[in-house]
């Protein structure tokens, strides 16, 4: 027994030397510089593009040549207002609210005038347009929105949309003198013209339509003759102011009667059609 004692201990210490090469071993990928390296350098990749993602959106935006501009919070009585609009070629080509009162019956105010509100801003092109009946503070509210967002677009984009149009191009010396050689042939396409539509006879009385017509739309329409006396006053104050935005918003006679006026509105889309007719001829 006594000679077997070197063996074990050389057998011991054998075994604690190969355990503590192999613990060596196993520390050393941990330690390893390069796949430290490696791993900061993927990172900073995956940072770096997700900055450099909306840039791009950004840019393809810029470069449709289309602009979306959103005005300034119109606070009312029922609650605030804002629009946001889109701006194509010194346009308006699309109108929109971002915030309308709703709740109760501002809901039902908010559903029934704010399409009307967006079809006036894109026929009218600012925020020259008529208040909705019923509507009148969502009204008040929406056209504030919608001319500071019109003065936000017309400060960013000055330049872009002076060299489009007709104020870019007179600016040179260059063009100044062709542009006084055509000016004459454009003035009679380009000038209001007002023409009167044939009268529409209907049940309760005569209809007859108005229109001013500049640069192929209608800018303006009116009743020249519209049914009165008794019930008929009270209808024609309901619907023809109704119908003349209408009119206005569509270019067209291709209107929708006005609920509760039904002889009214097809006499007044009747008479409209002929004046258009006139004024397109």
């Amino acid at each position: 027994m006594k000679k077997s004692h070197p063996i074990r201990r050389a057998v011991l210490a054998g075994a604690a030397t190969v355990s503590g090469i192999v613990l060596l071993l196993s520390l050393k990928p941990a330690s390893d510089p390069a796949s430290a390296s490696a791993q900061g350098a993927a990172a900073s990749q995956q940072s770096a593009a997700a900055r450099e993602s909306p840039q791009g959106g950004s840019a393809q935006q810029s470069s449709s040549g289309a602009r979306t501009v959103t005005g300034d919070v119109a606070q009312t009585q029922y609650g605030p207002v804002q629009v946001r609009i889109t701006v194509s070629g010194g346009k308006v080509t699309k109108s929109e609210v971002v915030q309308i009162p709703s709740g109760g019956r501002s809901t039902q105010v908010s559903n029934s005038s704010v399409p009307r509100l967006n079809q006036e801003a894109v026929a009218a092109g600012s925020a020259d347009i008529d208040a909705v009946s019923g509507a009148t503070y969502t009204s008040a509210g929406y056209k504030k929105s919608l001319q500071s967002a019109l003065d936000k677009a017309k400060a960013a984009g000055g330049g872009t949309a002076g060299s489009a149009g007709s104020k870019g191009s007179s600016g040179s010396s260059g063009s100044s003198g062709s542009s006084g050689s055509s000016a004459a042939p454009q003035a009679p396409a380009t000038r209001a013209r007002t023409v009167t539509g044939d009268v529409a006879q209907t049940q309760y009385g005569a209809v007859q339509v108005r229109v001013t017509v500049s640069g192929g739309k209608i800018t303006k329409a009116e009743a020249v003759q519209a049914p009165k006396g008794g019930l008929s006053d009270q209808k024609t104050a309901m619907a023809v102011p109704k119908l003349n935005q209408e009119a206005v918003a569509a270019g067209s006679a291709d209107i929708d009667a006005v609920s509760g006026a039904t002889y009214t509105s097809t006499g007044y889309k009747q008479s409209l059609q002929s004046a258009l007719d006139k004024a397109g001829g």
